[in-house]
């Protein structure tokens, strides 16, 4: 029996130089946008108004948990109910998630249920969830066109036609 081991390198040396080239290219990058070198990635709301893009409908919604599960979804202005939503079938579930994640930053910030959201379909096609409580926005169609259409729903019109992004 030998009690000799190899202390080989097993990773070759051109794959460890990649990754190091890498890492550098990463960080060489992250310094030239922080510096104003390179421009930061788009700001889906700053590019709308850069461009002048109006807003074709906004429906300011309130979103209420009920003591069965279900999530009803109520136009602020009128008070009209919108939607009762049980389960994932009806899109219940990522209506429920996005506000779940909504109401956590309200918490975190102090900031009760009581004031309502702002969906908003835009010329352009673009669907936007936004609280003005918080300041936090949500771009809906970077979800995929299912998750889209469980808050296009909500709006009045049938304005949801166009770029879906």
């Amino acid at each position: 029996m030998s009690l000799v081991h190899d202390h080989e390198n097993t990773v070759p040396r051109p794959a460890l130089l990649l990754a190091g080239a890498l890492v550098a290219t990463t960080l060489a990058l992250t310094a030239m946008v922080r510096v104003g070198v390179l421009d930061r990635e788009a700001v889906p709301a700053f590019e709308r108004a850069k461009a002048n893009v109006a807003a074709v409908e906004v429906r300011h919604l309130v979103f209420e948990d009920r003591a069965d599960g279900a999530v009803m979804v109520k136009d602020s202005d009128n008070g009209e109910t919108l939607a009762v939503m049980l389960g994932e079938g009806d899109g219940g579930g990522f209506v429920r998630g996005v506000m779940r994640g909504m109401a956590r930053e309200r918490k975190m910030k102090g900031i009760g249920p009581a004031a309502p959201f702002e969906l908003t379909q835009w010329e352009n096609g673009s669907l936007s969830l936004r609280d003005p409580a918080t300041g936090r926005a949500i771009e809906l169609g970077s979800f995929g066109a299912t998750n889209r259409a469980a808050f296009a729903r909500f709006l009045s019109g049938t304005a949801v036609k166009g770029n879906q992004a």
